[in-house]
């Protein structure tokens, strides 16, 4: 019993490091990369959603992996940022909503998952709200496999604070099993984010399971 209890102590310890340090779905999927040339991409490497990076996000004739790409590119930092509130404040200028709950309301499923997904990558220790945008945006277009994956990257980030970290795994992996989706995102972009999600597996294996597979190799 005693055993046990160290154990889940220590699981808790190594996960709590792992968040801390950045490690996790929102702060490890890089898959801008596969976007690396692209002057919206390069231009998001400052880390400040610009006027014109706003504007760009907010154009629905950008494809919306793209869109996807420059806010990952515009990446997180331990101390939080304000890009989401500049999103904002863009759109209450540009676009006339009243605040968060008026969008919430009114936006289109482009502006919510951008709205989003800045959100969550801003302050990704509490991710609440981007998850409440998230599920509105994807509730307006759940035929697309971009909104579906970033979607399934902000609830993934809920259950590895939650340490269920098969689930982290599952949630992601159900959308790469879906056919029905319409692929609108880079198979390349793909690779980054499974990469790193696919490392969760190994929590879904019994302990022996996972014992065998380190004596394979």
């Amino acid at each position: 019993m005693k055993k046990k209890v160290l154990f889940l102590t220590l699981l808790g310890l190594v996960a709590l490091r792992m968040t801390l340090l950045g490690d996790s779905p929102l702060t490890s999927t890089e898959f801008n990369r596969a976007y690396f040339n692209e002057p919206a991409v390069i231009e998001a490497g400052n880390g400040v959603l610009t006027t014109t990076l706003a504007s760009y996000l907010s154009d629905e004739r950008n494809p919306i992996d793209l869109r996807m790409a420059v806010i990952n590119r515009i990446g997180w930092n331990t101390e939080g940022t304000e890009n989401d509130s500049l999103f904002l404040e863009y759109l209450k200028e540009y676009r006339g909503y009243k605040d968060i709950n008026d969008l919430l309301e009114r936006g289109s499923a482009d502006e919510l998952l951008c709205m989003a997904y800045l959100s969550a990558m801003a302050d990704y220790f509490d991710v609440t709200l981007a998850t409440q945008i998230a599920e509105k945006a994807l509730s307006k277009n759940p035929g697309s496999f971009t909104f579906n994956i970033i979607c399934a990257l902000i609830m993934a980030q809920t259950k590895v604070h939650e340490f269920k970290w098969c689930e982290v795994y599952h949630i992601t992996n159900r959308v790469r099993e879906d056919s029905s989706l319409v692929k609108d995102m880079k198979p390349e972009a793909l690779v980054w984010i499974y990469e790193y999600m696919d490392g969760y597996q190994q929590y879904c294996l019994s302990p022996d399971d996972r014992k065998e597979r380190r004596r394979r190799g």
